[in-house]
């Protein structure tokens, strides 16, 4: 659908216009002109902002009127959302729970509110107001918040440490949902060695700078791609390292992705008991072995209970478990099924996703291979997850959003009480900067005076990593000593 927005001067708008549109309609193109269905906005300030839209869709037309108190762009931005949201809800009759929300992280709305010292109730109405968030999602947001405060109590006190994330970007082979750096093991082994040169140096000149500044690591994640594709060899020289340049003493949490079960073995278990590793996820995504041979993971249900024994019998006492909600073919039955077989393992916690097609995944490229279930129908099944999780007492304790998420929905990850992931609440809530090392790592360094935020990315391919690891090395250090030594 072509929709036309005969205000030339908002064509800087366009983009959040349109990124609201898609909560609506799947193939839609936003332009500024005229055409057979058409928006318009009126806009004026006077005492306070008064927004009126007019939309024509299909020979019918929509009107509506919002109202915001001040005169700055972000108030004239709300008005505009607001009406625009009304009109497409009388449109289609679909009804958005979180309103004009496009952002990922909705509880860091939450937690600035709340670090001002107001009421649940105050804050519900805010963001009720400026968003049109339901009351369903705002209770969602509180339990959320809280249960991050109880499970880190020194949340907004951590500007002088830091996380770490460490890419290993090696996979059995690529899921066609998939957009992280993830490159076939099999294709790619012999890359690896030249990698592990340039992650070790990495490590190395990191861990040396944040000694020698005092500046301490909460938690360490290996994450990928699958760090676990890797030999345990490699493995463990890859922990000795960490081990060798970080200050562990402070350390609270580190994790392991194992997300494939086809990549656990016991050597590789051995070598995280020899580091004390306790916390990995294992992923079965779906319970379905057709779902997961269409969705290109080689591995059976069968061997993802086998491996999660595995683990157990390793002393894996913190596993992690991922589902994704709308998965091709699937059904309500299906995560029926997947529940019940969740619900045997008991991991400590779980993490549901709800499909997204990322831009560059396979299986948006070819979206008539990957039927998926209509919006009423994943709605229900994102509703069956959470009443498996409150009644097997897993506490909801982070969630996030993405672009073209199935129904507009979230992904929340569960928790039994105080099994959560401290990284994900940290990388979600941005309190601290989290240092990116490998490949594709994404660094975020949070400035501890202001908030502001820079994004620094490494190479995502292990080739243009292997040629330039000293200089992003040098980069992010740099950038430690601005944002580190500018405030002392």
């Amino acid at each position: 659908m072509k929709l036309y927005l005969k205000n030339q001067e908002m064509e800087n708008d366009l983009l959040y216009l349109q990124n609201i549109i898609n909560l609506y309609f799947e193939d839609s193109f936003l332009l500024i002109g005229e055409g057979a269905n058409e928006l318009a906005f009126t806009i004026s300030k006077e005492e306070a902002v008064a927004v009126t839209g007019q939309m024509t869709i299909d020979g019918e037309t929509y009107t509506a009127t919002a109202e915001r108190t001040g005169h700055d762009k972000k108030t004239v931005k709300q008005a505009v959302a607001e009406t625009l949201v009304t009109m497409l809800t009388a449109h289609t009759g679909v009804t958005q729970s979180w309103g004009t929300l496009t952002g990922i992280r909705p509880t860091k709305l939450y937690h600035r509110l709340y670090r001002q010292g107001r009421s649940h109730e105050a804050i519900s109405d805010r963001l009720a107001k400026d968003y049109l968030i339901s009351q369903e999602k705002l209770d969602l947001m509180k339990e959320i918040v809280h249960t991050q405060n109880e499970a880190i109590p020194d949340l907004y006190n951590l500007k002088r440490e830091v996380s770490v994330y460490i890419g290993i970007p090696f996979c059995p082979t690529k899921c066609a949902y998939c957009t992280f750096p993830a490159y076939s093991i099999l294709v790619h082994k012999n890359d690896v060695p030249e990698f592990l040169v340039g992650l070790l140096h990495e490590i190395a000149e990191t861990g040396k700078w944040l000694k020698e500044n005092g500046i301490h690591v909460t938690t360490i994640y290996f994450g990928g791609g699958t760090p676990t594709s890797i030999t345990p060899k490699d493995l463990k020289m890859l922990l000795d390292q960490c081990y060798a340049s970080f200050d562990m003493s402070t350390v609270r949490e580190v994790t392991v992705e194992a997300g494939r079960p086809d990549t656990i073995d016991a050597e590789t278990l051995k070598v995280l008991n020899d580091f004390n590793i306790d916390r990995i996820s294992i992923n079965p995504q779906s319970f379905t072995d057709e779902t997961l041979k269409a969705i290109g993971r080689h591995h059976s249900v069968e061997e993802t209970v086998d491996k999660f024994n595995l683990a157990r019998e390793y002393h894996m006492n913190n596993i992690n478990m991922d589902l994704i909600i709308g998965l091709p073919n699937e059904d309500r039955d299906h995560v029926a099924h997947s529940l019940a077989e969740t619900k045997k393992l008991r991991p400590e916690s779980l993490t549901v996703h709800t499909l997204s097609f990322k831009r560059a995944s396979e299986m948006t490229r070819n979206k008539e291979k990957y039927p998926v279930a209509p919006r009423t129908e994943i709605m229900h099944m994102m509703d069956m997850t959470r009443q498996f999780a409150s009644d097997e007492g897993y506490k909801p304790y982070y969630l996030y959003r993405q672009k073209n998420i199935l129904g507009n929905l979230e992904n929340i990850g569960y928790s039994i009480d105080q099994e959560y992931s401290l990284y994900n609440i940290l990388i979600m809530e941005e309190v601290q900067t989290i240092l990116g090392i490998g490949c594709g790592a994404s660094s975020k360094f949070i400035h501890p005076e202001t908030g502001k935020i820079e994004n620094y990315l490494n190479p995502k391919d292990p080739k243009s990593y292997n040629k330039s690891y000293a200089h992003y090395t040098t980069e992010k250090i740099k950038k430690l000593n601005h944002i580190y030594k500018a405030e002392d």
